[in-house]
């Protein structure tokens, strides 16, 4: 199954797959709102903004598995995090990153980019990863990972993007 192809759910509960994101590079990211982290909303939703029309997206899926970080319902993730950071990119319902609930687009990422010593298992909140425009999982970033670092592999990867389909020929 394609990483395209994987039943998710918006913040909102409407059912859909990444297919809206082909072609786009993503950083897809497990969030919480009462983690030490989670001022990298903020680093997020800049990255998203000034990247969005290059065809970038951050995804944000809420997981509550790492110290009850994320207890809130959809919607007080939702108000949280429009009223607290100004976030924009999109947010899916909450999912399990680890153990036998995993769901199925988190399964594969951590299939296809494990961790450190080749470990699968997400180790906290924030960790990044960072999908390519034909789906392919390039990159596994840690929580303390910040998006301005994370951006200047976006931006030369957007770059080179922009470079090839500039040199394409009109049709």
């Amino acid at each position: 199954m394609s990483i395209y192809e994987i039943p998710l759910t918006t913040l909102d509960g409407t059912p859909t797959t990444l297919e809206l994101y082909r072609g786009q590079l993503l950083l897809v990211v497990n969030v919480a709102s009462r983690c030490g982290f989670t001022p990298q909303y903020t680093g997020l939703e800049s990255m998203h903004r000034r990247l969005a029309p290059r065809g970038f997206s951050v995804l944000g899926f809420p997981c509550n598995q790492f110290g009850a970080q994320e207890p809130g319902t959809e919607q007080e993730i939702e108000t949280f995090c429009s009223t607290t950071y100004g976030v924009t990119f999109p947010l899916f319902a909450k999912v399990e990153v680890n153990g036998d609930q995993t769901h199925p687009l988190w399964r594969h990422l951590k299939t296809e980019r494990p961790g450190l010593l080749g470990s699968r298992a997400i180790k906290w909140n924030f960790t990044k990863f960072l999908v390519g425009h034909d789906g392919a999982v390039l990159k596994r970033y840690g929580p303390s990972d910040e998006p301005v670092a994370i951006e200047k592999e976006v931006v030369a990867l957007l770059g080179e993007e922009s470079e090839a389909s500039s040199t394409a020929p009109i049709q």
